[in-house]
């Protein structure tokens, strides 16, 4: 797809990105883009399986900038990100997008965007931020999961959630790279080596760096989020343990003493006078639970139990 930078996003033909005038974008593939080098004369060689192409980075050229965008699924951020390139000259940007996820940004900006003072900054502004559309919305979603956490934990349901917690914290890095490499070539952008951009317009890549910024906050405030439940996960975890610690300790103060009459009694003497009494076995039983009973009440004063 070819459009022209007018009031709108305007789809035109290849050849009418040849009007300096009128700044241009260019979504294709690298074949395309090799077939119609000579449209752009960026005189550069976009290679779709470079080594970083799991990054976004930029590189500052003679005649251009050229980096790759990598962009995380946020249904599932360890899987490999979306990958496009893109080349930048004073004319215009080639997008070479073979899954389609600069395409989709691009028809979001055609729809919904109109500029009263069309520029390529401005463009190269509403494409990035359509880049972190919904990011703010995503990392509000694992704000309410890690709420939803804490109360699990509290209520005292333990299962899964580390496993859980330990995902959350990798994800959470991978988002954080992700917004820093968007800094870095908002940074980039904005130093404007090469002079592609009017001074007056560079604002909108301050703007995107600030608000990149500001999402990088968050994502750290959520990591320091997972780091208070995983001290209150371990937290709940002793107290659990206490408790088993305390009923244990409980169940043997109590036989204790029942184990001390038992091991009397399994003594083979031959002078206990009272194993010639009817009522011996009888009362060694009560004076077991008598044992027993006072055992459970001096513990329950004492708020063991």
């Amino acid at each position: 797809m070819y459009y022209q930078i007018k009031d709108t996003l305007t789809t035109c033909s290849a050849e009418d990105i040849t009007n300096r005038k009128i700044p241009y974008v260019a979504n294709i593939s690298l074949e395309e883009f090799e077939e119609k080098k000579s449209l752009f004369d960026m005189g550069i060689d976009l290679d779709l399986e470079s080594e970083s192409d799991d990054i976004t980075d930029i590189q500052v050229n003679y005649d251009s900038l050229t980096g790759c965008f990598a962009i995380p699924d946020f249904t599932s951020i360890e899987s490999p990100p979306h990958t496009f390139l893109f080349a930048i000259d004073e004319r215009g940007i080639v997008i070479l997008d073979d899954d389609g996820t600069a395409q989709n940004i691009l028809d979001g900006i055609q729809a919904s965007k109109r500029w009263k003072f069309p520029s390529l900054e401005r463009f190269i502004y509403d494409f990035l931020e359509g880049i972190l559309a919904g990011d703010l919305i995503s990392l509000e979603k694992y704000e309410k999961e890690m709420d939803q956490m804490e109360d699990r934990i509290l209520a005292g349901n333990l299962d899964g959630v580390m496993e859980r917690l330990v995902d959350i914290r990798s994800e959470l890095l991978d988002l954080r790279t992700h917004y820093e490499q968007l800094i870095d070539l908002g940074q980039e952008l904005e130093e404007n080596e090469n002079a592609f951009f009017s001074s007056k317009n560079l604002r909108f890549f301050r703007l995107f760096i600030e608000r990149t910024e500001r999402l990088q906050s968050n994502v750290t405030a959520l990591r320091e989020h997972t780091m208070q439940i995983r001290d209150l996960y371990h937290s709940q975890l002793e107290l659990r343990q206490n408790r088993n610690m305390s009923f244990l300790t409980i169940i043997a103060t109590i036989f204790m003493p029942l184990t001390l009459i038992t091991g009397w009694y399994g003594m083979n003497f031959t002078h206990m006078p009272e194993l010639d009494s009817p009522y011996a076995y009888p009362i060694v039983m009560g004076v077991c639970l008598l044992i027993v009973t006072t055992s459970l009440i001096i513990l329950k004063k004492k708020k063991w139990f």
